[in-house]
């Protein structure tokens, strides 16, 4: 038995050993690559002052008529060929569309979703046409989540949601593209399953070190009892992460034709109402908020590897009857949850402050609204 047990230990100090490399290497990224220098490089330094805007300027930043791609992650043309979600991941494609398929369902089990045909409808046309033009691998499912807060997320495998709020909070089709295309990124780039595969080399590094401590096999039990599945994990990302769904994220949103500037300005725009406002950050920033460098280097990218087009797509008349269609519904569904002979529970302090100035003069007038206790004519 012990032959046995030094023999495990032997192969799992060797499997640590060698996933410990793996562990180190950067996340999505080739080799010499670094999506927030690589467009500094390529842009002139006389070109800098027109490439960039203030923040909460009015005009778009100027690009190049031409641009010459340094590798095939800040190449546009190549959008669809390349393989920006390698990288070390323990999960294939169908392991993580079962997984996010999964989470899918508890998500649509606590959430509410909206059903207007018409909105469902147009939020998937413009996610889907998003994904036509990225570098996904999987097949994209979008649904709306009925919420006023600013949010949106994608799941593993292709399972995407956008919280009404968002919708509402964009001022132009293109903003609202930025934002999903940022969250596609996330699946084209498999973040999720990468900070999985990291955690879980992480444990298995860990195992020699528990099983040579004092509890032994028992430790290594209690180890495993922790191990409570948390798909908030499959949310939140790592600044690395989050950088590089910028990077292809713009990408994207220019592929399809929209205004890359769109980005940058709902960004800014996010960041000045937490100025006036602090803590009013919607969540889908929370974790990581869009700080100057991350609207600075939107902008470098915008001015070095997108070409510039004729003309982009900012907002539709579509998206307006839409965003109007579901403020409508919004409304009407606050309006009917606040309607008379609706349960309400009341404070003790509106109970108290009711008796004290009663609307009837009647001093045998009760409140309908409280319950009242009455004894049963039959009994004692």
């Amino acid at each position: 038995m012990q032959e046995i047990m030094r023999h495990a230990l032997r192969l799992m100090l060797a499997s640590a050993l060698l996933a410990a490399p793996a562990f180190a290497e950067p996340q999505s990224q080739p080799s010499g690559q670094d999506p927030s220098q690589t467009p500094t490089q390529t842009q002139p330094p006389t070109q800098q002052p027109q490439a960039q805007k203030a923040p909460g300027g009015d005009a778009p930043i100027a690009q190049k008529d031409t641009v010459t791609p340094k590798n095939s992650k800040d190449d546009v043309d190549a959008i669809g060929n390349r393989d920006v979600g390698k990288g070390v991941n323990f999960y294939s494609l169908e392991r993580e569309i079962a997984l996010g398929k999964q989470y899918a369902q508890e998500v649509e089990r606590s959430s509410k979703l909206i059903d207007d045909p018409v909105v469902v409808e147009y939020v998937n046309r413009v996610g889907q046409n998003l994904v036509r033009n990225s570098d996904a691998k999987v097949p994209f499912t979008i649904k709306v989540i009925d919420s006023d807060e600013v949010n949106a997320f994608a799941l593993p495998g292709g399972f995407f949601y956008v919280n009404s709020g968002l919708i509402l909070r964009a001022q132009e089709e293109a903003e609202l593209a930025g934002v999903m295309a940022h969250e596609i990124s996330h699946v084209t780039a498999r973040h999720a399953t990468k900070n999985e595969t990291k955690g879980q080399i992480m444990q298995l590094a860990s195992i020699p070190l528990i099983l040579l401590g004092p509890g032994g096999w028992a430790g290594y039990g209690i180890y495993q009892g922790l191990n409570i599945a948390m798909p908030m994990t499959y949310l939140v990302f790592s600044r690395a992460a989050e950088k590089e769904a910028d990077y292809l994220g713009v990408q994207y949103m220019y592929k399809a034709g929209y205004d890359p500037n769109a980005y940058v300005t709902f960004f800014e725009r996010i960041q000045a109402d937490e100025k006036r406002r602090p803590g009013t950050i919607p969540k889908v920033f929370s974790t990581h908020p869009p700080t100057p460098d991350r609207i600075e280097n939107t902008q470098k990218e915008i001015a070095s590897i997108l070409p510039s087009k004729p003309e982009y797509i900012v907002t539709t008349s579509e998206f307006d009857s839409v965003k109007a269609r579901l403020r409508n519904i919004m409304f009407s569904r606050k309006a009917v949850n606040n309607a008379p002979g609706k349960p309400t529970l009341r404070t003790k302090t509106e109970q108290s402050d009711k008796s004290k100035n009663p609307t009837s003069t009647d001093p045998n007038s009760t409140d309908d609204d409280r319950p009242t206790l009455k004894r049963r004519p039959d009994s004692p």
